[in-house]
């Protein structure tokens, strides 16, 4: 049975982890590269803030070749839509039939993907959807993998920086999600069965970001801590 070739959404955090985890169990699929927005003004992961060296370092670490979607700061959707098209077309070219995601419960943002994916001719796959959020951070940790918080939603900065462990999920404010589906909180992965190496880095800077709400709401904004790469010891 010929494999399909898919193209997998990679943010570098623990949700995206355990689907890759997930998917490359899954004989039926093959994963030709990893996908990311970066911001081309801080070569930084959209959203986490994550320096594009340890991105690299993830994906080489992998084994699976990185594909980066370059956007400028604070892309307007149509901006968004336009990059992401243009990269998806040139994979399709490749032979890329899928695009897999880590989404877990957003029914919104899925039926916006399969959407979007459906209009140039390609399907959607969610190997973690539906699945209890406590349960899937449970699992995610008893495989052996490793990751810390590197953005948090005001309120929260005092997790901005920690590992994830057993203890993390009661130490929670009430009503935050176990894996942060809601976009309370972001990690970075940096060991586990997956990685052919552990990604070596220091705690830099804590640093706080307002961002203006579209809708002129009060300006909201999140806490990152800064990941520094270094040297294996």
């Amino acid at each position: 049975m010929d494999t399909i070739k898919s193209v997998f959404n990679w943010s570098g955090g623990k949700d995206s982890c355990l689907a890759l985890h997930h998917i490359l169990q899954n004989r039926r699929f093959e994963i030709k590269c990893l996908l990311t927005t970066v911001n081309d003004a801080f070569n930084r992961v959209s959203m986490h803030g994550v320096r594009e060296s340890l991105l690299v370092q993830q994906a080489e670490s992998l084994g699976i070749p990185l594909h980066q979607v370059r956007l400028p700061e604070l892309p307007d959707m149509d901006t968004y839509e336009l990059e992401m098209n243009k990269h998806l077309m040139q994979l399709k070219a490749e032979g890329i039939t899928h695009a897999i995601f880590g989404d877990l419960f957003l029914a919104d943002l899925k039926a916006y993907r399969e959407s979007k994916l459906a209009e140039i001719g390609l399907k959607a796959e969610f190997p973690l959807w539906e699945r209890d959020t406590r349960e899937v951070l449970k699992e995610f940790l008893s495989l052996g993998y490793r990751t810390m918080v590197v953005c948090t939603q005001q309120g929260l900065e005092d997790f901005c920086g920690r590992v994830i462990d057993e203890s993390f999920i009661d130490d929670l404010p009430a009503g935050i999600d176990p894996c942060g589906e809601n976009g309370e909180f972001h990690t970075f992965v940096f060991d586990g069965p997956l990685f052919k190496k552990p990604i070596n880095f220091s705690l830099g800077e804590k640093v706080f970001k307002p961002y203006p709400s579209p809708e002129g709401e009060d300006t909201k904004g999140y806490w990152y801590v800064d990941l520094v790469e270094t040297a294996a010891e």
